[in-house]
């Protein structure tokens, strides 16, 4: 019998809306999963430490999968200064360093293993059968949520299903995927039909993971297994996975699944899009002249429920410099705007490290899709610098693969004070200056907006691509004020996944799962950029992003760490040379 030495936290920050402190800690101790968990307290209490494990990867949002799936998309550059060259390996499809994602592996096998030891001291537990289906639920999802993330991330990653202070070695990326897809149906299954707002899963949230996942292997594995298989431009997605049960799970199956999610879950859109996004907040919105007088109001203002959002990271004020600094959102930071810029100069955009710029070729692809400015989600979602009121191109003098467009989803937002001087970010005076960590006007640790990981938006455009019909595009269309279409495509689908998820993360398996990551990475060659202020172009790195998309599938380099002690082999494309990146 497993014994884990169990660090108990009361109400650790997790999805949606729960927050605490992390040094709340009531006990730490050697238990058995014989013994522990025991009470609905104890369960709690676990799954808090499971969930925790997403804000240990917010403290160094730069290695994790999401950064890179931003990054390395054909919607975004690298960015960043001419030292922050992580930011640009990523986009490149290079290396830099040894272990560059070393500590994202090992946080998320932590997380992983949290839940393998729910899942394994669940039948001993005291819990009402309800109790234990939705904690038992709760932790298949998040281990099959890390294990999506590692292998969307490295490929054939070891899968681990019970406590373990070891790292297996890698198996069959097939019984990989299966036991991911299985985990999900499970949780599916199981789970109470309630709609949760208390910061926890719910059904629906697994229903819709459980396409997300089904729609990325079923569609970049359909041709095999092997490199040539992955990165040839044949799409033809498989139609029933096999289980590790012993089951098979058929497209069939998943349709009835997110049918039940659209039709069952409570989850809906928000009447405006430019709602979801915090530039609306009540302090910002009638200061910016984009949303001035247009009775715009973000959806969580005042701690309101974003009824689209189906599974987020919330933050709080405790984020400090020692182990809290995941409390705050990183990726906001991240994604801000270069070069120390005045506030007044920027708003509403708030200071960063200027991450993730707008690709060029986004930005005129959209501008041509859109000529009449007919779609609200195109300045919903992109602000073109040269409108802000004095914004400096060359920010710091350092600033790389800059364009004429910052994304507006994700980044800080500030806000103008009542007398006349700016905040570094909107919630400071949202939710007061007392009780920050580190004090407020902390730009780099005062974003505390949330992280919305999947949006009930996503999966009305899931529905319509698993059933391949347009009931979901145009309810998504009609919402940006777009006119409804009559025939469903996969083209269509195409375009309005890549309108309406812009810089959310997802468009990085959308490309590759689709099979036209390589053409559509092309398209970023020679694109205009501003490089340390000046005009210039997109310079082609390690043979280009097509030779190195095709050398690697997209997946990163294993970590040399894990390498070293024998648990995976490194992947194809990161063995030589050609994979350093040593600068723009």
């Amino acid at each position: 019998m497993k014994k884990i030495t169990f660090l108990l936290t009361v109400g650790l920050i997790t999805t949606g809306f729960i927050s605490c402190d992390i040094n709340d800690v009531t006990n730490v101790s050697e238990q058995s999963t014989t013994t522990f968990p025991v009470t609905s307290a104890d369960a709690e209490a676990t799954l808090a430490g499971i969930y925790e494990n997403l804000n240990a990867v917010n403290a160094n949002p730069q290695e994790s999968f999401l950064y890179y799936a931003m990054l390395a998309s054909d919607d975004q550059f690298g960015g960043g200064g001419t030292n922050d060259k992580l930011m640009q390996a990523m986009d490149l499809l290079c290396n830099y360093g040894a272990n560059m994602t070393n500590d994202y592996w090992v946080q998320r096998y932590q997380g992983i293993n949290r839940a393998n030891t729910l899942i394994q001291a669940m039948p001993n537990t005291k819990l009402t059968a309800t109790e234990k289906a939705q904690d038992l639920g709760e932790a298949l999802f998040l281990r099959a949520f890390y294990h999506y993330e590692l292998a969307s991330m490295y490929g054939n990653v070891p899968l681990m299903t019970i406590p373990s202070g070891e790292l297996k070695k890698q198996g069959d990326v097939k019984v990989l995927w299966g036991q991911i897809l299985q985990d999900l149906r499970d949780a599916s299954k199981m789970m109470p039909a309630t709609r949760l707002t208390n910061g926890h899963v719910d059904k629906y949230t697994a229903e819709a993971m459980l396409s997300r996942a089904w729609l990325f292997y079923t569609g970049m594995y359909c041709n095999g297994t092997d490199l040539a298989s992955l990165v040839s431009t044949t799409y033809n997605p498989l139609t029933s996975v096999n289980l590790p049960d012993g089951t098979a799970l058929t497209k069939a199956e998943v349709i009835t699944y997110i049918d039940d999610c659209v039709n069952n879950s409570g989850y809906t859109l928000v009447s405006d899009f430019r709602n979801l996004w915090a530039y609306t907040n009540k302090y910002t919105v009638e200061d910016y002249a984009y949303t001035k007088g247009k009775g715009l109001k973000w959806v969580e203002d005042d701690n309101a429920i974003n009824p689209e959002s189906m599974f987020a990271i919330k933050f709080n004020k405790l984020s400090s410099w020692s182990t809290t600094i995941g409390y705050g959102n990183g990726y906001a930071l991240h994604l801000g705007v270069r070069g120390g810029q005045a506030y007044a100069n920027t708003f509403p955009f708030g200071q960063g490290w200027g991450a993730g710029p707008v690709a060029t070729n986004l930005a005129n692809d959209w501008n041509s899709a859109d000529p009449n400015n007919k779609d609200m989600r195109r300045s919903g979602s992109m602000q073109n610098v040269n409108e802000l009121p004095a914004y400096t191109k060359g920010g710091w003098a350092d600033f790389v693969q800059e364009t004429d467009y910052y994304q507006k989803k994700l980044g800080p937002i500030s806000a103008k004070k009542s007398d006349g001087t700016y905040t570094c970010c909107f919630e400071n005076l949202m939710y007061g200056t007392d009780g920050w960590t580190q004090g407020a006007e902390n730009m780099q640790l005062n974003n505390i907006h949330d992280l919305v990981l999947i949006r009930f938006a996503d999966v009305l455009l899931m529905q319509s691509e698993l059933e391949e019909n347009v009931s979901g595009i145009n309810k998504v269309r009609v919402r940006a004020g777009l006119d409804p279409i009559s025939t469903y495509s996969l083209t269509a689908l195409q375009n309005e996944r890549r309108w309406e998820l812009a810089f959310e993360g997802i468009r990085w398996n959308d490309i590759r799962r689709w099979h036209i990551a390589a053409a559509s990475l092309d398209k970023q060659n020679n694109a205009a950029v501003y490089f340390c202020g000046k005009a210039a172009k997109n310079t082609a790195h390690n043979g280009g992003y097509t030779a190195r998309y095709n050398a690697t599938a997209g997946f990163q380099k294993m970590p040399d760490d894990e390498i070293s002690i024998g648990s995976v082999v490194q992947n194809e494309g990161w063995t030589d040379a050609s994979s350093e990146y040593t600068g723009w």
